[in-house]
């Protein structure tokens, strides 16, 4: 299990990480969501022991991370950028690995070299950003750890590529109980692959949850009523966010959807529907309901 505790990490004195604690569970895949400069990759970096945190500290199983061979060994982590050594091929990065994590699986790279037709002999700099990337997957996962960590690792894929990354490691977490964590920030593209995920913002985490239970926990709800409503009018949903366009009133609420469908029947509405949200749509909701904005 990862434990993350109360973590901190400055850059000079502008907070990049602010007092995150969290616990993600083993064989999960989990995601960090969040827009550019949010902390995501700073907080991956501590997690997997590069940086030290100005507070707090990363623990698994019980171990620090931090200067911790024993606990790095168990870790992969894939950066936005990933150093591949100069002039190498595939098959150097073989050797490189397999010195470096005893449990290198050979003849799985091999088979996954295949499965992306990527050519063992080429020379990297020869690859594509996307080929690169689907490098990168195939040593974290030949390598065999206990934890992934990926850094915006399915930006540069074509749609093909990143189907089979994710199936990739949605096996390799189902089989051998590994845990992945994916940083992006494109909602969207992780949405079907997390287990859980945390939306962080300037640092700190705005919600935390299992997915299923994020989406659950908001509810939007379209409506059209012959007479003008306000915001009060609602006041037993718990309203979030409101919009009024028209006629045509938007609300989002802090309510389950069967209690939600009956306090606005009870309105008489000439029409309304319950719409299922996106994770963008959390995002963006849960964001203004505490304060937080773009434009700051």
């Amino acid at each position: 299990m990862i434990k993350i505790e109360n973590v901190e990490k400055y850059y000079g004195s502008l907070p990049a990480v602010n007092g995150v604690s969290l616990e993600i569970k083993d064989g999960s895949i989990f995601g960090f969501i969040g827009s550019n400069g949010s902390g995501k990759s700073t907080l991956l970096r501590v997690m997997a022991g590069i940086f030290k945190a100005d507070k707090g500290r990363v623990l698994i199983d019980g171990e620090n991370v931090y200067e911790n061979t024993w606990a790095k060994k168990r870790i992969f982590y894939i950066s936005d950028d990933q150093y591949m050594l100069p002039s190498s091929t595939a098959a150097d990065m073989l050797a490189f690995y397999k010195v470096m994590y005893p449990s290198f699986d050979k003849s799985r790279f091999g088979e996954l070299l295949k499965i992306f037709s990527l050519d063992p002999r080429k020379q990297i700099s020869g690859y594509s950003k996307g080929m690169k990337k689907q490098l990168d997957i195939i040593c974290a996962v030949s390598c065999r750890p206990d934890y992934i960590y990926c850094d915006e690792t399915f930006d540069g894929l074509d749609p093909v590529a990143r189907v089979e990354a994710k199936k990739l490691l949605a096996c390799e977490s189902a089989e051998r109980g590994m845990t992945a964590i994916i940083a992006s920030h494109n909602l969207r593209e992780i949405e079907d692959i997390c287990d859980g995920i945390s939306l962080m913002h300037k640092g700190e985490i705005v919600i935390s949850n299992d997915i299923d239970d994020i989406k659950t926990e908001l509810v939007k709800i379209q409506a059209v009523f012959n007479e003008t409503k306000t915001r009060e009018d609602f006041k037993e949903l718990n309203v979030v966010n409101f919009v009024k366009n028209g006629s045509v009133y938007t609300i989002f609420a802090r309510s389950d959807s069967f209690f939600a469908e009956k306090v606005i029947s009870s309105m008489a509405p000439v029409f309304y529907e319950l719409i299922p949200l996106t994770l963008e749509e959390v995002f963006i909701t849960e964001m203004e309901a505490k304060g937080y904005g773009f434009a700051e």
